[in-house]
């Protein structure tokens, strides 16, 4: 006589997109309260954090300058918005109409998200006696780590959509990974940004992906009803 089967473990939950972008859209609005209010705590942990990298900088001039090239072309916005822009030509190629908008739109919110917010806060960059590097406009997210957070994110999600093979899969992960979390480290260790104004990108830009990817689920969702 067989051994009665096991029930099946039940799955982990996965947040729905709606609820990720409602997330991490909060947690971003808490943390720019507190940078707007000059929180002590957070100030404080952000000038620790500036003062340590910024030493080592100085220190290993080598390594600065690799971090300077990764952060000025490798993980530039503009490099990015490229990236998305080819995204866009090859979604069109393909007859992805619809798709490509909602990438293209993506890309763009968060820009626009960006710029809007560096404007109403206005917050000042690290000021150093000797800079290892240089940067324009506010602090406040910042716009690297925040394009690079949107650019994966949606790219991730067009894999998945796609249904492309694990190999795959875990590669791009990987690639992604290593670009939001090193473009953010360039960012802090080249002195041109805060920790919270990283951390602020990688929310916002978490929450842009997650809103893209519910909307346009509803949409489609809504017009496939229509259809039927």
């Amino acid at each position: 006589m067989r051994p009665p089967t096991p029930p099946p473990r039940p799955r982990t939950p996965v947040p729905s997109p709606a609820r990720t972008a409602a997330l991490t859209a909060g947690l971003a609005v808490v943390l720019l309260v507190l940078v707007a209010t000059g929180w002590g705590p957070l100030m404080s942990l952000d000038v620790t954090v500036a003062d340590e990298l910024h030493r080592s900088a100085l220190a290993e001039p080598g390594f600065t300058h690799v971090n300077r090239v990764f952060s000025d072309w490798v993980w530039d916005p503009w490099t990015m918005r490229l990236l998305i822009a080819v995204v866009v030509v090859l979604l069109l190629w393909r007859r992805a109409v619809l798709l490509a908008l909602w990438v293209a739109a993506a890309s763009a919110l968060g820009t626009a998200l960006q710029q809007g917010l560096k404007s109403a806060l206005d917050r000042e960059r690290p000021h150093w006696q000797n800079p290892v590097d240089a940067a324009q406009y506010a602090a406040f997210p910042s716009g690297h780590a925040m394009t690079a957070m949107v650019t994966c994110g949606v790219l991730l999600w067009l894999l998945g959509r796609y249904g492309v093979g694990p190999r795959t899969w875990w590669a791009a992960l990987l690639v992604c990974a290593v670009s939001v979390l090193g473009v953010g480290f360039t960012r802090i260790y080249l002195g041109v940004h805060w920790l919270t104004d990283v951390v602020a990108g990688w929310l916002l830009g978490i929450s842009v992906v997650a809103l893209t990817a519910a909307s346009y689920e509803r949409f489609t969702a809504e017009e496939s009803g229509v259809r039927t």
